[in-house]
């Protein structure tokens, strides 16, 4: 079996000025450094080139130009006003000056003004030590505020979303949060309202962010430089439910926090803290501690045979109303976009639910009776790096053990504060293995936090179910390369050149491969709903993403790992760190295969005893979608 080259779609970022790799080198000078670059970038990429630090506030590295808040002003000689470096060109020879008295003034002047309009207190806000003006304040000097400061608020707070707090109170109008929403992810939740000094970001139509079109992503908030956009804390809940003698309280974590965690601890990013954080955890009163990647696990075998058996009724049996492709619904963001942008492709969505709900409704049925534990009394906290995950726990449809299924999502950072609150230094404690039944999961279930970790988890188990041999054989290692990277879409193709028998798991479902032998299997797998957006227009289009059979779609970009409720700042270097803990973490696990994780198959023994896509299975890790958009149990 062979793969073809992953074909790969990125689509540029508009506004953003890249320059010439081919084109001339000029000579500049900058602060006295002489250095060659090419025609066409900006002043702040050469700055950055000799280590020379410019601020800024509007600019993200993820974003498009704006120029709007002029904090990286420079001096250029021969130019009578100061010029803005994150956008202005380089298309001549230039001396430039970053340090002036002018310039620092320019920079000082700016930000009083904006403190002039930041209404709230430093110590209050959640991003009190970690917000970019706070930061300029201190850089500059501040230490009084020189144009007054607001003393009542301007707008009221939305905490009308399950996932987002929007206090406007603290906005300095960098726009990132409406570039995030527009560029990164195809939404435009969010605009700039009015003009001059009533100048505003509001949802379209001024409506509350729960009535607005909003996926629950947390990109604004990933990308917000002060406390303007937060996640909708759950902290205080929490702690009340583990300072509750009479609740039983778990909780699931999801690897992508693991990875991401220990940045709130001044390590780098990318060092996993997995066994530490399950110390931390035991220490702070939950009663057990188990790893999402088990329902990962699951998840791929119940998605894995459901994208079998549309393959047999579309190919075999010829049914016209099998859906192809297969799409991907662990991604609650991207699901909520499909209800918004494309409802009348909801039937290509797989109805296996995220491992996050699959995992709380078998924790308030099956473990609650293996540990002889009332579910009405058991408490499920989950552990993610997504804010939309808070939305989908509160899914009112989401109740398939009888009871919510999963009571809390706490995103990496509220529950960072919570470890801190605790008084644990979260580097220095010992390791502690994850709790049974469930025990460890296979690395499978840990790179499902990585943009391609699903499809490369799908395709181990599946390649293995089909021809009857190792991925290894396939793929040194069982590292399926063609499907990893950080395009924003990307193709693949696999052969099946051979097949083998029909394993046990699945033999009632299907008869043999042999309509298999001589196929090819063809995926996609795409990051950032803007992204997203641009494939099913291929589909609709009929281009090449319309021949796939199973596609990834991940609603944030990179996958899990940049979800919108994890550590800030991100950007694409901290989230390929990330990237790499997760695939070091993969490569260190005993198992490796969704369908050799020994604690899945005793639960298919003892619990989902029709096996995957069975009634029993289908009932607790499965949901339907109809038109509307709805889910039904």
């Amino acid at each position: 079996m062979m793969t073809t080259p992953m074909r790969t779609l990125s689509w540029p970022r508009h506004g953003t000025l890249v320059p010439d790799l081919d084109a001339p080198k000029i000579a500049i000078s900058i602060d006295g450094i002489e250095l060659q670059v090419p025609q066409g970038g900006t002043i702040l990429d050469a700055a950055r080139q000799v280590g020379v630090r410019i601020p800024t506030l509007c600019h993200h590295d993820d974003l498009c130009t704006a120029s709007v808040c002029r904090i990286c002003v420079v001096e250029v000689e021969g130019m009578r006003h100061l010029q803005a470096s994150c956008a202005a060109p380089i298309m001549q020879s230039m001396r430039i000056k970053t340090n002036t008295a002018k310039v620092r003034s320019a920079r000082r002047h700016i930000i009083d003004l904006l403190l002039s309009e930041h209404y709230g207190d430093c110590n209050t806000c959640k991003r009190n030590n970690n917000c970019e003006l706070q930061s300029l304040a201190v850089e500059y000097g501040v230490d009084f505020y020189r144009f007054g400061h607001p003393t009542e608020p301007k707008f009221a707070i939305d905490r009308s979303s399950s996932s987002i707090v929007r206090d406007m109170n603290k906005c300095v109008l960098c726009r990132r949060c409406v570039r995030a929403c527009d560029e990164l992810q195809g939404v435009s939740c969010l605009t700039v309202a009015s003009r001059s000094a009533r100048s505003h970001v509001s949802t379209f139509g001024n409506k509350p962010l729960s009535g607005a079109v909003c996926i629950n992503c947390g990109q604004c908030i990933n990308h917000c430089p002060t406390g303007a956009l937060t996640e909708q804390d759950q902290t205080d809940e929490v702690w009340s439910m583990i300072d509750d003698p009479s609740k039983h309280v778990v909780i699931q974590t999801a690897p992508s926090p693991r990875a991401g965690m220990g940045e709130c601890f001044a390590l780098e990013p990318g060092t996993p803290v997995t066994y530490q954080l399950n110390t931390a955890l035991k220490r702070m009163g939950f009663n057990a501690v188990f790893d999402t990647n088990h329902t990962a696990d699951l998840t791929i075998i119940e998605e894995g045979t459901e994208l079998i058996l549309r393959l047999y009724k579309a190919l075999v049996q010829k049914d016209p109303d099998v859906k192809l492709p297969q799409f991907t619904s662990c991604s609650p963001g991207w699901v909520k976009y499909m209800e918004h942008f494309c409802a009348d492709m909801l039937d290509h969505l797989s109805s296996a639910k995220s491992p996050q709900q699959m995992f709380g409704s078998l924790l308030k049925t099956y473990y609650a009776e293996k540990k002889g534990v009332d579910p009405s009394n058991m408490v499920v906290v989950a552990l993610m790096p997504c804010t939309a995950k808070k939305y989908e726990c509160n899914r009112p449809e989401m109740n398939s053990s009888g009871y919510k299924d999963v009571d809390y999502g706490l995103t990496t950072r509220e529950l960072a504060r919570m470890i801190k609150e605790s008084g644990i230094d979260l580097p220095k404690v010992p390791e502690t293995g994850f709790d049974d039944p469930f025990g460890e999961a296979s690395g499978a279930g840990v790179i499902f936090g990585a943009t391609g970790g699903v499809m490369e988890a799908a395709l181990r188990t599946v390649i293995e179910m089909v021809t009857g041999k190792a991925v290894e054989d396939f793929y040194d290692h069982a590292n399926i390369l063609p499907v990893r990277g950080i395009d924003g879409a990307r193709l693949a193709e696999i052969p099946i050149s051979e097949v083998g028998p029909v394993p046990d798991l699945i033999k009632h479902l299907v008869p043999d491969w042999d309509w298999l032998k001589g196929a090819s299997l063809k995926v996609g797998v795409v990051h950032g709903t803007a992204n997203a957006q641009r494939v099913i227009e291929d589909i609709r289009a009929g281009g090449p993403f319309s021949e796939c059979h199973f596609i990834e779609f991940m609603a944030c970009p990179g996958g899990c790992l940049g979800g919108g409720g994890q550590p800030i700042p991100t950007n694409a270097k901290i989230r390929a760190k990330r990237s790499q803990a997760l695939y070091r973490m993969d490569t260190n696990s005993e198992v490796r295969k969704s369908h050799e994780n020994p604690a899945v198959l005793k639960l298919y023994q003892e619990f989902l005893t029709d096996g995957p896509c069975g009634h029993v299975s289908h009932h607790h890790l499965h949901t339907t979608y109809t038109p509307r958009g709805k889910y039904m149990p």
